[in-house]
């Protein structure tokens, strides 16, 4: 082939060194060329695959689209828990560092870029310098920005700035409910309460967004773009009643003043269904900035270290109506009677001598108000009484295992399984290790801790005829679209008492109201006293608790309230948790357009405070007083100028004349002035 390539060429000594010359760089070329394409071959045929998944990650931008979370209502369908829209602002640092032809030009490029993001965005300036030229690939700049400050970014055309729409969980009450609803944390995920607890119902499920970039993040034309649709989350309708929830709450906060408990906690259920109507405790937060200390903590909050931070954020989220225990005291009376009546071991007509104390075994137990002594009582009596004594003689009788099966039928060995998490678990004596002394202070309520929920819920099986039911915070889940995608019904757990035993201790709760007492309604209840045990042992307090049924003949709510360590000048449940349950049950009754029905004894003390109305029309200034009278006064509108008289006569009234009110009540007084205003003149 060479010989014919070269064929008719004149040979000199010159020429064939050419032509040697050229072979060999043809035939270097030719290797060269040869491997290049072995080398490209290699690449393309070899490393194919894997040169081609790293340029479509280089390539390709996943973005999470996140879905909606759920919104969370009470039981009327008012909105308490909703998602609201937000947006993150993201910036790429490289893109920043990039900005400029030289150095000094991209330093000051950066630091304009950073003044300008931290006056939109309300931030340290040092500190988005910092978080703009780190040495990261895309880092987070602010999260929930709203959209007034997401149009000025957007706006400033900032380099190397993304602003993805983010999705924020938002309480519109603010602290409403806030141990209930519980809180979510940074990623839509939920912390406590029932944000926790129905998380998977709520959350949804996030969508992607895959979309191919340049290096200068621009779409490419031949790349592949695919988006997901997220699945927002199911809505919760709660049991909660809003109305009551606040009637709950603005009693705490009033009677925290009266009391200055370290915490009162109320719960109120329906003892017809399970259903848990208001729950609160007065240290309440704010889910919209949960770590924000309580009004009166600041100074002391900075002060905390990390670790007791964290400890005084549980403290605050934490519920004690599920999630802690206490001493009940005497309201487990009616636990300890309504077996005893059950099991056959006494009756209605039944009598018991009180001495004060009973000897037990090696110990002598002790009446709450030894040395005095109740004497001869019926059972009503005695527990209208608190007679501690009456308690250890029904349970001598009753015998341990008798005493235990009660306790159990009542659902105090376990928990209830209320729909919340971290539900605590009753601290009672088991069967093994309950003697005649344990099994004597446990009847007046002493040496063992219950859970208000399982209290509350022990009680309602005592009001609604004796079924024991399964409490609960949520009524139904619906889909985005309005439809019920799971209803939960009233779960009954067994059987506590007979009807009978239910019927009967109604009567005796009635007896043993006291200071819960309403007007008109019939309501009934137990107080309880009883010893807050220390850490360090021995005792620290008490807790002062009263658990009512309102109306007693036909009941409709249960309320516990629980207050913690009062510092009142009588810190008896008596004095200070039965007021408390006392306004609630009320206010809660004349919401629910309970008519109050009053006794012939109670009009009679009603009338007796109140004062009819008088005719004041036609009268002027200087008769009023005349016609009033001593049990009302009156004030004028609109008032009258300090320091000025007029002749006046009265045109109109409010209150009308002929109704009824209260002794000290005001009457407002309409008028026309009948003659020119006379200046008075001061002597001085």
């Amino acid at each position: 082939m060479f010989k014919k390539l070269f064929s008719g060429v004149k040979y000199t000594k010159t020429g064939y060194k050419n032509r040697k010359r050229v072979l060999l760089i043809f035939s270097l070329i030719a290797f060269l060329f040869a491997l290049l394409a072995l080398r490209v071959g290699w690449h393309m045929i070899i490393k194919g695959d894997e040169y081609s998944q790293k340029a479509s990650k280089q390539q390709t931008i996943d973005r999470v689209v996140s879905a909606v979370r759920g919104d969370i209502l009470d039981a009327s369908g008012n909105q308490i828990a909703i998602s609201a829209t937000t947006h993150t602002i993201w910036v790429r640092p490289g893109t920043v560092k990039s900005n400029g032809k030289t150095d000094t030009e991209v330093e000051l490029n950066a630091r304009e870029e950073a003044k300008q993001l931290a006056e939109i965005l309300g931030l340290d300036e040092e500190s988005v310098y910092e978080t703009i030229t780190a040495d990261k690939t895309l880092i987070k700049v602010a999260k929930y920005v709203d959209s007034e400050k997401t149009e000025a970014v957007r706006a400033a055309k900032l380099s190397g700035i993304e602003i993805v729409q983010d999705v924020r969980r938002y309480y519109p009450l603010g602290s409403f409910a806030c141990q209930t609803l519980g809180l979510t944390n940074d990623d839509g995920e939920g912390m406590t309460g029932l944000e926790k607890y129905y998380d998977r119902y709520l959350s949804g499920i996030n969508g992607r967004w895959i979309t191919s970039k340049d290096n200068r993040r621009n779409s490419l034309v031949y790349g592949d773009s695919k988006y997901y649709n997220a699945q927002d989350g199911y809505t919760l309708v709660t049991t909660i009643d809003q109305n009551i929830q606040y009637i709950v709450e603005e009693n705490i906060v009033t009677h925290m003043q009266r009391v200055n408990a370290d915490r009162i906690s109320v719960l109120v259920m329906d003892p017809n269904n399970g259903a848990i109507l208001a729950m609160a405790q007065s240290d309440e937060f704010d889910p919209n900035d949960p770590r924000a200390p309580q009004p009166g903590d600041e100074e002391r909050f900075a002060s905390l270290t990390d670790e007791e931070k964290v400890a005084y954020w549980n403290r605050v989220w934490r519920s004690f109506c599920m999630s802690d225990v206490y001493e009940p005291g005497s309201t487990f009376k009616l636990v300890t009677t309504s077996i005893a009546l059950d099991a056959g071991v006494t009756h209605m007509g039944d009598t018991f001598n009180c001495y004060g104390f009973l000897d037990v075994y090696d110990r002598r137990l002790k009446c709450w108000n030894y040395p005095y002594a109740h004497g001869t009582e019926t059972l009503e009596q005695a527990v209208a009484n608190s007679c501690n004594v009456t308690m250890m003689h029904l349970v001598a009788r009753m015998g341990k295992e008798t005493f235990y099966q009660g306790l159990e039928n009542f659902g105090l060995l376990d928990k209830t399984g209320v729909d919340f998490p971290g539900e605590g678990r009753n601290i009672i004596y088991s069967r093994t290790s309950m003697g005649p002394v344990e099994m004597s202070t446990m009847s007046y309520g002493q040496g063992i801790s219950l859970t208000p929920v399982s209290l509350c819920t022990a009680i309602s099986a005592i009001a609604n005829g004796g079924d024991l039911l399964q409490p609960r915070l949520v009524s139904e889940i619906r889909d985005a679209d309005g439809n019920v995608v799971e209803k939960f019904d009233k779960i009954i757990r067994g059987k506590a008492i007979s009807e009978q035993t239910s019927a009967d201790m109604r009567v005796i709760m009635e007896g043993a109201g006291g200071n819960a007492r309403i007007s008109g309604y019939r309501i009934g209840g137990k107080t309880g006293t009883a010893d807050k045990p220390s850490a360090q042992g021995g005792y620290t307090g008490v807790y002062a608790s009263f658990v009512g049924v309102a109306p007693i003949d036909d009941p409709k709510m249960v309320v516990l309230v629980l207050a913690d360590n009062p510092r009142s000048a009588d810190i008896h449940g008596g004095t200070v948790a039965a007021p408390i349950a006392k306004e609630i049950m009320e206010d809660t009754l004349k919401y629910l357009n309970i008519a109050p029905e009053y006794t012939e004894e109670e009009l009679a003390r009603i009338n007796s405070k109140l004062v009819t109305v008088p005719n004041l029309s036609g009268a002027g200034l200087e008769n009023l007083d005349s016609k009033v009278g001593n049990y009302l006064k009156y004030e004028l509108s609109p008032a009258l100028e300090e320091g000025r008289h007029v002749e006046l006569v009265v045109t109109d009234q409010y209150p009308k004349p002929g109704n009824r009110v209260d002794k000290g009540s005001t009457i407002t007084v309409y008028y026309e002035v009948t003659d020119v205003e006379e200046e008075i003149i001061d002597p001085e």
